[in-house]
């Protein structure tokens, strides 16, 4: 199972614009800075971001991104799907008749990875953004 960096640093990222909401916009640079990720990739991620309506942007000598929607509405499901991320624990595809690995039949160990799956991206869909604000 992997969930790759821009996963990961997309999270980072709404957790850093969410706990400094109160400050108003915040711009790309000060959320690189404190979270050690790069501009032109938080670029990229916040593009995406935007596009599936969990940040807006503003311009100007003030201008930076603000939530969508307040942090206890965003579940890190939504991060994670906006920057086209997947966690996935089986290599096979669920409801293949062909099963794991290209054979006829399921793998061994399917179910227990399919069990995974499930509950990794069940924590996902219950952890809200507001949540990882309250941790720190």
């Amino acid at each position: 199972m992997k969930l790759t960096n821009k996963g990961r640093y997309a999270v980072m990222a709404m957790a850093d614009l969410a706990s400094n909401a109160k400050d108003g916009p915040i711009s790309l640079t000060e959320i690189s800075i404190r979270q050690n990720i790069s501009l032109a990739y938080l670029e990229q991620i916040f593009s995406k971001l935007k596009n599936n309506k969990l940040v807006k942007s503003s311009r100007g000598a003030n201008g930076g991104y603000v939530l969508e929607k307040p942090a206890s509405e965003i579940k890190l499901s939504n991060i994670i799907f906006a920057v086209d991320e997947e966690v996935k624990t089986l290599n096979c595809k669920k409801n293949s008749k062909k099963g794991c690995n290209n054979k006829t039949t399921k793998c061994i160990t399917h179910n227990l990875w399919d069990q995974l799956d499930q509950h990794i991206n069940g924590f996902f869909e219950k952890v809200k953004l507001q949540d990882l604000t309250k941790l720190n």
